[in-house]
């Protein structure tokens, strides 16, 4: 995996921008450009929906009114911290309107409830060719395992309400986004 452009989305500068050794400056840190596909962090879509709903072999398993829809991926690598971070994250993100109009309150602020849905294809990387290639994934025992932690925390949290869909199963899933309003999510902040 020789030299090349790494797009800015992922924190990483142009090969131009690398030193003398193959290193590219990555927000304060240096990574070299092989280590660069070992970088994977738990990564989460966050939608703010009035409502969303997830059908697992034509049962919907999982609903909510007024909240967030997320699409949660674990990466090689991940840990329980980066999971714990994500639940930090989803539930005090202010997203929510106050009573000025100005996103300034969270889905605990306002009682709202969470649609929690795993989905490596997060991890799809499709820099090369038209296959996108999923091999920045987590091996799907643990990624279950650190899925339901961030279930289990949003749950501990205090978030009224939260559902899921049904792990390493084809989901159809269904919202009403508001606003829009959705945000991409990254434990180790490349985005």
């Amino acid at each position: 995996m020789g030299g090349g452009y790494y797009p800015a989305a992922a924190g990483v500068a142009s090969s131009d921008s690398a030193d003398s050794e193959g290193v590219a400056p990555v927000v304060g840190k240096l990574v070299s450009r092989h280590s660069f596909n070992r970088i994977k962090p738990v990564r989460g879509v966050i939608q703010r929906v009035t409502e969303a709903s997830v059908t697992s072999e034509g049962e919907v398993v999982g609903s909510i009114g007024p909240g967030l829809m997320v699409l949660i991926a674990a990466g090689e690598g991940d840990t329980e911290k980066d999971a714990d971070v994500l639940v930090g994250k989803i539930a005090n993100l202010r997203i929510f309107s106050d009573a000025e109009g100005k996103m300034n309150l969270s889905v605990l602020d306002t009682g709202g409830e969470v649609l929690g849905v795993s989905q490596f294809t997060l991890f799809g990387d499709a820099r090369k060719g038209r296959r996108p290639s999923f091999v920045g994934a987590m091996e799907p025992v643990r990624a279950n395992e650190l899925y339901e932690r961030v279930i289990e925390g949003l749950r501990s949290a205090g978030v009224s309400k939260v559902a899921t869909g049904r792990f390493r199963t084809e989901m159809k899933v269904a919202l009403v986004n508001d606003g829009p309003v959705t945000l991409l999510i990254d434990t180790h902040k490349n985005f």
